[in-house]
């Protein structure tokens, strides 16, 4: 879809910041919904209160979640404070309040069950999620020199948040991992000699021009066709798409018979945070490894486990 200049203009001030790709969509997404919303009216001609009655349609009319409405604020917010250097008052606007959901976590049995249906790509991808508590694109955007058989660790660079942190590499995958890089340096390869490689940080990309053909940036999940790199339009290869695993995880999820659970990705990161706790590891630990800022946002997991916690029984159980 060809873009307005206002938008590309909004577009590149949103890269020039350094911004995710995905941050950037999202953004595009709602200032051209407000925009719209107005009956196409620029921007710098709406006022605060205009925000305010979006943001209610939304809410209201839309009934959209409070985190989809905390996105939308967010976009609004940057069109106005830092691109349009308007601005915005102080809008009388409460945003729904996200009820706390106890996650849903698998039995070990469970997830051993799932992993029966599963091919050993998608078997690999969840065991990792399973295994280090990776979200589901953390672990497709792993390249081989975030690996560290010798010390059995795994970085995530820039994962939600733009936080970097170090959790565990279950030596129970390390075989098949090891495997996997030897494809994956084989498909490199064969890549680089049509000059193209796997994609790259932008930045760091200008800097280190000849850096896709060392064998540590190459994804360990690829792609199997090429696309455009979204900043630099130059010819690469990116990492496998998360549709591909989702979609592998509901039919073995099917097959497994787990119909009482909604199971997603996000559910083996839960079931490691709680295996974890029941494995007795100290919070602090967990938090760290799952890489959350607020301690509170590890403490849930402790709802989740109910007896088995710190030796509580039902009063129920000891009549």
């Amino acid at each position: 879809m060809t873009k307005s200049p206002f938008m590309a203009s909004l577009q590149h001030e949103i890269r020039r910041r350094g911004y995710a790709i995905k941050t950037e969509k999202n953004y595009l997404y709602w200032v051209r919904r407000f925009i719209l919303f107005h009956h196409k009216q620029h921007p710098t001609e709406l006022s605060d209160e205009d925000v305010k009655t979006f943001l209610s349609y939304l809410a209201n009319a839309q009934q959209v979640s409070p985190n989809t409405q905390k996105v939308a604020l967010n976009a609004l917010a940057f069109l106005y404070n830092q691109f349009l250097n308007q601005p915005l008052g102080k809008i009388a606007f409460s945003p729904s309040k996200k009820s706390p959901r106890i996650p849903i976590v698998l039995s070990k049995e469970e997830v051993a069950r799932i992993f029966t249906y599963l091919g050993a790509r998608d078997k690999l991808i969840c065991g990792l999620m399973y295994g280090s508590g990776l979200r589901i694109n953390e672990c497709l955007r792993l390249r081989i020199k975030d690996l560290d058989f010798n010390h059995n660790a795994i970085t995530v660079h820039n994962g939600k948040g733009g936080k970097s942190r170090t959790t565990l590499l279950p030596n129970q995958l390390a075989g098949e991992l090891h495997t996997l890089c030897e494809r994956a340096v084989d498909i490199q390869q064969g890549d680089n000699q049509k000059g193209i490689g796997p994609s790259m940080p932008y930045a760091l990309d200008r800097k280190y021009p000849n850096a896709y053909r060392k064998a540590g940036w190459m994804f360990i999940f690829p792609s199997y066709n090429y696309c455009h790199h979204p900043v630099s339009n130059k010819l690469c290869r990116h990492h496998l798409h998360d549709s591909n695993v989702r979609k592998a995880l509901n039919r073995a999820v099917l097959k497994a018979g787990i119909t009482h659970k909604h199971v997603t990705c996000h559910t083996f990161r839960h079931s490691f945070a709680t295996q974890m706790l029941l494995a007795g590891y100290d919070i602090r630990t967990i938090q760290t490894l799952l890489g959350h800022t607020d301690l509170s946002t590890t403490q849930i997991y402790t709802h989740v486990i109910g007896q088995q916690f710190a030796g509580t029984t039902s009063p129920m159980d000891l009549l």
